[in-house]
C-alpha cells in the first residue's frame, strides 16, 4: 500500500462518496476507485461498502483509519524533521480553543510565519473532551487549549500559564452598579453561558449548585461573540474568559463584574500525544506561544 492510497482512503471516509473524493483531490474518479481496489487486493478485504453512489466503512475499513491517519501524521513528520534540519517545513495541524483565537493567535501566526515560512498551519477548533482522541489519532499535531489544569497518561503537557475568567455586563445593566459581586447576587439574573461541553459552564453551573443557587440561564453557545452581543444588549450576563472581551471593556461596551465569589482557575495548556515527536516545528510554535 502507499501513503497515497491512504490519503485518498481517508478523504472516500470523510466525504462518503468516491466522486466527491475524486474531486476534492483532483483525480479522475476511476483513478480514485483504482486505487481503493488495489488496496482492498493486497489487504485482502473490502474497505468500503458499496451503497449506490454513496458508500460507508466497513469494520476493516474502520479499523484501518486509524492506522491510515497515524501514517500520514509520520509522513508529515518526516517531510517536517528529514528534508533541512535547521529549516523545518511540511505542514503542522494546530488544534485550539476558541478563546485563544481573539487577541493571541493572530500575533502567533504572524510571527511564526516570519520564522518558519515554509511550514503550513492547518487550524482545527478543539473541544476539551474530544481533543485527546484527536492528538492519538494524529488528526492535529499538537494542541493549544483553555481550561481548568488538565492532567493525563496519554498526554504530554509541554506549557501552562495561568488565566482567568469573568462575568461581563452592560454598564447600563443595575449589577454593573455592585461594588462587589458574589453568588447570591446572580441568583435569578438571566445568565450568558458557554454550552453544555465546556468546562467554563460546568465550573460555573458546580458552583452556584454549592450556594443551593438553581441558575437563570437565558443563552447557551460556543460563540463569545453572540454572548457579547447579548450581554451588550442587556440581556444578561455573560461568563467567559477575560481574554474574549477584552475590546469590548476597552471601547465601553462591556464591564467586568468585579466578583469576589469562589475562583474559577483556569489555564492555557499546550499539549501533544505522549508518543509524539516534539519536531523544531513544534519548539518553534511552542517558543512562540511563550512569549
Amino acid at each position: 500500500m502507499t501513503i497515497i492510497q491512504l490519503s485518498t482512503f481517508l478523504k472516500i471516509a470523510e466525504s462518503g462518496s468516491f466522486s466527491a473524493a475524486a474531486s476534492e483531490l483532483g483525480y479522475a474518479q476511476s483513478t480514485v476507485t483504482m486505487q481503493i481496489k488495489q488496496l482492498e487486493e493486497e489487504l485482502g478485504v473490502e474497505v468500503f461498502d458499496r451503497l449506490g453512489k454513496t458508500v460507508s466503512l466497513t469494520s476493516a475499513g474502520e479499523r484501518l483509519v486509524v492506522y491510515a491517519e497515524k501514517m500520514l501524521q509520520l509522513e508529515r513528520e518526516i517531510l517536517s524533521d528529514i528534508p533541512v534540519v535547521d529549516e523545518p517545513s511540511g505542514v503542522l495541524k494546530l488544534g485550539i480553543s476558541e478563546s485563544l483565537c481573539y487577541n493571541r493567535l493572530p500575533r502567533i501566526l504572524l510571527e511564526y510565519s516570519k520564522l518558519y515560512p515554509k511550514v503550513d498551519i492547518q487550524l482545527c477548533f478543539i473541544t476539551h473532551d474530544t481533543f485527546p482522541d484527536m492528538l492519538k489519532k494524529g488528526v492535529i499535531d499538537l494542541v493549544y487549549t483553555l481550561n481548568p489544569l488538565i492532567e493525563r497518561d496519554d498526554l504530554k503537557l509541554l506549557y501552562k500559564a495561568k488565566e482567568s475568567l469573568g462575568f461581563y455586563a452592560s454598564p447600563k445593566h443595575p449589577i454593573a452598579k455592585k461594588r462587589t459581586v458574589r453568588e447570591k447576587d446572580i441568583d435569578g439574573i438571566p445568565l450568558l453561558l458557554t454550552s453544555h461541553n465546556c468546562s467554563f459552564r460546568n465550573m460555573l453551573i458546580n458552583d452556584l449548585a454549592n450556594f443551593d443557587i438553581r441558575p437563570r440561564i437565558s443563552l447557551e453557545t460556543s460563540s463569545k461573540e453572540i454572548l457579547k452581543q447579548f450581554a451588550i444588549n442587556e440581556l444578561g450576563i455573560a461568563f467567559m474568559p477575560d481574554m474574549a472581551a477584552e475590546e469590548e471593556v476597552e471601547r465601553g461596551k462591556l464591564v467586568r463584574l468585579n466578583w469576589k465569589g469562589s475562583a474559577f482557575p483556569i489555564y492555557s495548556q499546550v499539549f501533544v500525544h505522549k508518543d509524539k515527536n516534539v519536531n523544531k516545528a513544534i519548539e518553534g510554535m511552542l517558543e512562540i506561544i511563550k512569549l
